[in-house]
């Protein structure tokens, strides 16, 4: 089942509203109550605290002077009317993919979110992913009962990658008698999330379904970051630092650091340029080459003649296509379909041993550290904790007030809500021919490996770029 299309406001000046669906889209009479929030005495003293209906927050805030004002999102927060009474409620969280620091922390939040805001006390947890909905017990969820799960790393919901059968799911929904449904998973989980809203929709069931997107590689589309992002670039300098330790204290030693990333470069790319102790990083969206000159084994032998030492960071998803052409590739997949990589950390660095064991004036030590599975499994730190409350309770304001068929995310520094299939259209990549991956460069001072004309013709142009075929003064456009 594909996802829908959003709902689409045409305004003034080339302003577009990419909205969200509404329960009242499809059920005919619902009734509408006062939010409890007027009366809560945690929120009387906030000024405007509730949003009003034509507040929204545009996707690029960088424009042309001549340019349309260009796509916006619905802006989340709570709405002075909402379509379900505190008692009526009987909502459930799935956690779903792969572990990232901060899914408890967003457990914790919409469980305490629904209680202290608004009065609802039904929560379930739907026990091993999607397929829990139908094939596992459920686990109550109270505010004692998540106290202080933001402490531990993983999810205690537990979580799996399986293909699930959206009939079913719906199914064990409606026999439940479930009305909000809170998804926490990267972009296939949001895939299948739409999916149930659609079968909730056509089965003209009033129930909200509410994502909250979550990939540690910050490569969901739209949204300025993903939860566990920060963490994930905090832990992964621990493991540079100690490449740097270890590669400083020998003579032409190298550090290799395998940092996640199939797709995309982000956790590399900012963990570098975070960490300044790293020679030369590596991610899937820049391709690279080995031999000969301007390769990256003589740019190793360059750095380790000027220092003595260098660390290498390297995403598991980069140089793929050197390691099929040197490995026999297998073409297995996960649970959910993902192609199974071969280990380039493992890989590149045999090859750079097997380069400079021919060199008899050049004898190398090498250290290899893939630190994967630590920085997935480690709590969220403070900056993830904070976004992690604002996701999870901009999701139970929009459930509350009968928004569905959305997903919750910071846009622009705005909590926005953001229609599913604007999350799931494609991946996002560190571009190459963008200003930050230049500020890497130049902070590693490592070569591109591919020509300028090479670049152009390999990867998009930067959407940043906004003014093409006008001249302005440097002053002006730096």
């Amino acid at each position: 089942m594909s996802d829908s299309p959003c709902k689409v406001i045409n305004g003034d000046g080339g302003y577009v509203l990419q909205d969200v669906p509404h329960l009242t889209d499809y059920i005919d009479d619902l009734t509408a109550y006062p939010n409890p929030l007027r009366s809560n005495p945690a929120y009387s003293v906030v000024k405007q605290y509730f949003v009003h209906m034509d507040d929204t927050v545009p996707e690029k805030v960088v424009v042309h002077k001549d340019s349309p004002r260009g796509i916006h999102f619905r802006r989340a927060g709570p709405r002075q009317k909402v379509y379900f009474k505190p008692e009526d409620v009987h909502a459930c969280i799935v956690t779903c993919g792969s572990l990232c620091p901060g899914l408890n922390t967003v457990i914790r939040e919409i469980v305490c979110g629904l209680n202290y805001m608004y009065g609802a006390t039904r929560i379930l947890g739907i026990d091993g992913g999607y397929r829990g909905f139908y094939s596992k017990n459920t686990i109550p969820l109270t505010t004692k009962v998540v106290n202080d799960i933001h402490k531990r790393g993983g999810t205690i919901l537990g979580t799996s990658q399986h293909v699930h059968d959206t009939s079913k799911i719906v199914d064990n929904i409606q026999d439940r008698g479930i009305n909000q449904v809170y998804i926490i998973g990267g972009d296939g989980t949001q895939r299948g999330a739409s999916e149930i809203y659609q079968e909730i929709r056509r089965r003209g069931l009033k129930v909200a379904v509410a994502g909250i997107p979550k990939t540690i590689d910050n490569d969901i589309p739209v949204i300025d970051k993903s939860f566990g992002f920060d963490t994930a670039v905090e832990e992964a300098q621990r493991a540079i630092n100690a490449a740097h330790v270890e590669a400083g204290s020998s003579e032409n030693c190298i550090g290799v650091v395998k940092l996640m990333g199939r797709f995309c470069g982000f956790i590399a790319m900012y963990a570098t340029l975070a960490s300044r102790d790293v020679d030369c990083c590596l991610i899937p969206e820049s391709p690279f080459y080995l031999e000969g000159k301007g390769g990256l084994f003589e740019y190793i032998q360059k750095r380790l003649k000027e220092n003595g030492h260098m660390v290498i960071v390297i995403a598991e998803g980069a140089g793929q296509e050197l390691v099929s052409e040197s490995l026999q590739s297998t073409n297995q997949q996960d649970a959910s379909g993902n192609e199974l990589f071969q280990d380039v950390g493992l890989w590149i660095s045999q090859k750079i041993k097997d380069h400079f064991a021919k060199l008899d004036k050049m004898p190398i030590n090498l250290k290899y550290i893939d630190p994967t599975y630590m920085i997935r499994a480690i709590p969220s730190n403070a900056s993830d904790n904070v976004y992690c409350t604002l996701l999870a309770q901009s999701a139970v304001h929009g459930a509350m007030a009968g928004y569905t068929g959305f997903t919750v995310g910071l846009v622009n520094g705005r909590q926005t809500y953001i229609p599913f299939n604007r999350v799931t259209e494609k991946q996002n990549k560190v571009v190459i021919t963008d200003r930050m991956w230049a500020r890497l460069l130049s902070s590693t001072n490592q070569p591109s490996f591919l020509g300028t004309k090479e670049v152009r013709g390999k990867h998009e142009k930067p959407s940043t770029k906004l003014l093409n075929g006008v001249n302005c003064r440097e002053k002006t456009c730096n």
